[in-house]
């Protein structure tokens, strides 16, 4: 069959051709065959009503130790292809997108693994095919927001706003820690703050009481690498302050927020927070202080509430509690605490979102999507940051499973449609936003498009 054979879906719309790559990571279509997704143990054919054109800013990957699953055309089945049908004895590998900010992968890579697989880097690995008109990803919008947007950082003004910040703050660890993220790790939110926009990060605990599968800055072994080191020291309570006030007074709707990649959970380091809050309050009323936590210790939340914290996220994978532990594995705190840290934010009038850790077939299964419905009711949060679980799909998905039969999926898209219908005040996004737009509205669309519904699961 022709590589350019144009096959219809059960959506009428004409398939992607499958994606894969050599031994050496060179990507190439596969003709005959088409490209599939994952969710959970489902599987499904990738056409353009699943997919968007892939988003700028996303990079492909192939995934060693591993063979692709793909639909055969001609035979109009799934296959599990250990070598190029077209050159006998040449390997072939699984090829998965990690998609840009703002997007939700509404598919998984579909791959097996073979014996000698390792876990996977701490990244998503959504599902990704090929058309005439380019590379299209398994992806639903949930954010139009450019805040991180790399053609909006360009690297010679980040080195202006390093020099500037060098010259204004010379002896602020915080700031060269920023400016290490920024450079090394390439840090969006990093790169922001020398930009004199959106949201600065103000990494400052060195501890965690989580043991996150998919902590980016600390792992148990070496056998998950992690994306970047973690702070190695605590700032002072005046050079958190500096940054925060210089962020504050230099950009419109400001954003300051404790809790990065780069660090473990800020409510361990809530005695210098609290100080770093009342001294940035001291002096200003204006912009948006905010907390990525876990929520483990309620109390300490409350003290930072007092002492004037905006907004704050807290970090789930699940809302129940076994599948909740085994991700996070909380250290000296339970699924209560959490859901206290919650309801108090919520009393308190603060601004409250979840950031909700997605992995389609676990998501979007029928349980946890009735969990989520009664979650919703009794804590009505103001906003989910549907966010993808960086963390190998697979792996995730056979714990999940073992600790208990999940459905076949609901689907992503319709998931998100179906939540947003039964609390319409509750808003979507991916990025944290300024108090200036607290006030309750009427959420719009979450962004799914026509070509974006669901298909059936195979």
């Amino acid at each position: 069959m022709s590589p350019n054979t144009k096959q219809k879906g059960n959506t009428g719309q004409a398939l992607l051709t499958a994606l894969v790559a050599d031994q050496h990571g060179d990507i190439f279509e596969l003709g005959g065959y088409a490209a599939a997704g994952r969710a959970g143990s489902s599987l499904m054919v990738l056409d353009g009503a699943q997919t968007i054109f892939m988003p700028y800013g996303s990079e492909l990957m192939y995934l060693p130790d591993r063979q692709p699953i793909l639909f055969n055309i001609k035979k109009r089945k799934f296959e599990t292809i250990e070598e190029n049908p077209f050159k006998p004895g040449e390997p072939i590998f699984p090829v998965a997108v990690f998609n840009s900010p703002g997007y939700v992968i509404s598919y998984t890579c579909a791959f097996k693994e073979k014996k000698t697989a390792t876990y996977l880097p701490l990244f998503s690995y959504g599902a990704v095919g090929w058309e005439p008109g380019g590379f299209r990803s398994a992806a639903i919008m949930v954010d139009r927001e450019k805040r991180q947007d790399l053609r909006r950082m360009k690297i010679e003004k980040v080195m202006d706003g390093i020099r500037e910040m060098q010259r204004r703050m010379p002896d602020n660890r915080l700031r060269k820690h920023l400016e290490h993220c920024a450079l090394d790790y390439g840090c969006p939110a990093a790169k922001n703050f020398f930009l004199g926009r959106y949201e600065a990060p103000l990494p400052t605990a060195g501890g965690c009481n989580a043991r996150c599968l998919g902590c980016l800055s600390r792992q148990e072994t070496a056998e998950v690498p992690v994306s970047q080191k973690r702070i190695t020291f605590t700032p002072l309570p005046e050079e958190i302050a500096d940054i925060a006030l210089t962020h504050i007074h230099r950009v419109k709707r400001a954003i300051v927020s404790f809790g990065q990649g780069c660090e473990g959970d800020p409510l361990m380091a809530a005695h210098v927070i609290e100080q770093a809050i009342r001294k940035i309050r001291s002096k200003t009323h204006k912009g948006t202080i905010h907390m990525n936590t876990n929520g483990s210790k309620p109390k300490m939340l409350m003290r930072l509430i007092e002492a004037g914290l905006d907004s704050v996220r807290i970090s789930m994978n699940s809302v129940r509690k076994p599948y909740y532990d085994a991700y996070f594995r909380p250290v000296g705190y339970s699924f209560s605490d959490v859901q206290k840290s919650i309801e108090l934010s919520l009393a308190h009038e603060r601004f409250v979102s979840i950031n909700y850790l997605n992995c389609p077939g676990f998501t979007d299964s029928p349980e946890e999507f009735d969990a989520l419905i009664g979650f919703l009711k009794q804590y009505p949060v103001h906003m989910i940051q549907w966010r993808n679980l960086n963390f190998d799909p697979l792996r995730y998905w056979q714990l999940m499973e073992k600790i208990g039969t999940c459905g076949p999926p609901v689907g992503m898209a319709n998931l998100m449609e179906q939540i947003r219908s039964r609390f319409p005040q509750i808003r979507y996004g991916y990025f944290n936003p300024p108090k200036e737009t607290f006030r309750p509205r009427q959420n719009r669309s979450p962004r799914v498009k026509q070509h974006q519904k669901v298909g059936r699961h195979v």
